[in-house]
């Protein structure tokens, strides 16, 4: 298994880092694997996948080179360079870091990612321009008109993720975060089940970078910096699997009402429960107001969003309502 040894320092000065750079990286890996995880990366796939393979098909050294970049056990680390952490970057200015790595180290870097030597083909000095460019167009094609509602999906999933820390320490928010990650206790983070030596970070600065597609890596600027891109829990198809509300709610607090309220099993912003309730802008923010007076929602703001998510009371009561109808429909008639 691969885990990397923190101290309470480390922990203590993590952060989440929403990362526009990310977001286009992960989304170069799911145009390039062609695979989807829901319905609504379905769409975006039909709908980007054509040009992406004509841009490639007109590059072949590109193409020849990302590919060799996302290796079958490892990126390219000229591909993921980390945050730094600081501020709120823009696109342009994290773009930057590719697009001035050495040549000879990213080089250097895509033969850890192939496992062997390079094509002769490669050995030129253009390779991170080249893939800068490709980041660029996909973001520029294929991201960054999306990119305000998948911002608010990712700021969402930071407050619960930071919910579920201040309610249940480290493991409740770490574990799930990836496939084969988990808390193990005795500072000890599980990354994956690779049979990877440990790491120790330390005293470095640890990030948590989400994004929304199923896409996720690690990186590291070591000793100083260290990251781990995870996909986030708020899906960007349909309700987010939301289900259905159970009649139970809506019988008592209204149908609007109770479907605002189960909406919120992720932190969301008026203008997301507007979207997935089809419900007017009033109508919701009434449907808050009253929610909020009775503690069953609470509200954060997280950069220029206003977030929503359940509390205590509000969870029991959800999850009562529907272990009740589900007990309702089980019996006999």
């Amino acid at each position: 298994m691969g885990w990397w040894q923190v101290n309470a320092d480390t922990l203590a000065d993590s952060r989440f880092v929403v990362s526009p750079l990310a977001e286009a990286v992960a989304g170069l890996k799911t145009l390039e694997r062609a695979t989807a995880a829901h319905p609504g990366e379905r769409a975006w796939l039909d709908r980007h996948l054509p040009a992406y393979r004509e841009r490639l098909a007109r590059d072949p050294i590109t193409a020849l080179t990302v590919r060799a970049a996302l290796g079958r056990t490892w990126n390219a680390d000229f591909l993921t360079p980390t945050p730094t952490g600081e501020g709120a970057p823009t696109f342009a200015e994290e773009l930057t870091r590719i697009r001035t790595w050495p040549p000879a180290t990213a080089r250097a870097d895509l033969t850890v990612s192939l496992g062997g030597p390079l094509p002769d083909v490669l050995c030129r000095d253009d390779l991170p321009e080249r893939v800068a460019d490709l980041v660029e167009w996909v973001w520029h094609e294929a991201v960054s008109p999306y990119w305000p509602q998948r911002r608010r999906v990712l700021e969402a999933d930071v407050v619960a993720r930071t919910t579920r820390l201040s309610r249940g320490g480290w493991a409740a928010a770490l574990d799930g975060m990836r496939p084969g990650m988990r808390w193990l206790g005795g500072n000890r983070l599980q990354i994956n089940t690779h049979a990877n030596p440990p790491r120790e970070i330390s005293g470095a600065r640890l990030m948590f970078v989400p994004v929304t597609p199923r896409q996720g890596w690690t990186s590291w600027d070591a000793p100083h910096r260290y990251a781990l891109v995870y996909p986030c829990a708020g899906a960007l198809a349909g309700t987010g699997g939301a289900g259905t509300v159970p009649r139970a709610l809506g019988r008592l607090l209204g149908p609007g009402r109770a479907g605002v309220l189960h909406l919120l099993d992720t932190p969301r912003s008026t203008t997301q429960l507007v979207a997935l309730t089809g419900q007017g802008l009033g109508s919701v923010g009434r449907h808050l107001k009253v929610l909020l007076d009775a503690r069953l929602v609470l509200r954060r703001r997280s950069g220029r969003s206003v977030l929503y998510y359940r509390t205590e009371a509000g969870e029991a009561l959800v999850r009562a309502q529907r272990d009740g109808s589900a007990h309702a429909a089980g019996e006999p008639m």
